[in-house]
């Protein structure tokens, strides 16, 4: 599972500055990759790890600001294409999960 943060906060007081950061700062401490600025991802073994760092972000949402939340699986991610201008990019590697049988 890969969980993703998408956001958009208020940056036009030093408060509001302050709380942004401490988001951003936040989501990386919990494990979370920046994939553009205001886009974080994780990748997850199961999907009850990644309602534990949902819940996480949940708990550590600013006063202000839009954030929305999004789970999908690995091989959706892996249908993403990405592109930087016109050239596509290749994408973030896909950690690699053991399964025991």
């Amino acid at each position: 599972m890969w969980v993703l943060v998408f956001f958009d906060m208020p940056t036009e007081t030093k408060k509001q500055r302050k709380a942004a950061a401490r988001f951003r700062k936040e989501l990386l401490n919990d494990g979370f990759s920046m994939f553009q600025f205001s886009i974080y991802l994780r990748n997850c073994p199961s999907r009850e790890n990644a309602e534990v760092h949902i819940k996480r972000v949940k708990s550590m949402l600013p006063e202000y600001g839009h954030v929305g939340i999004l789970s999908i699986t690995d091989k959706q991610f892996g249908m993403m294409e990405l592109f930087y201008s016109r050239q596509e990019t290749k994408k973030p590697e896909t950690v690699q999960q053991l399964q025991l049988f």
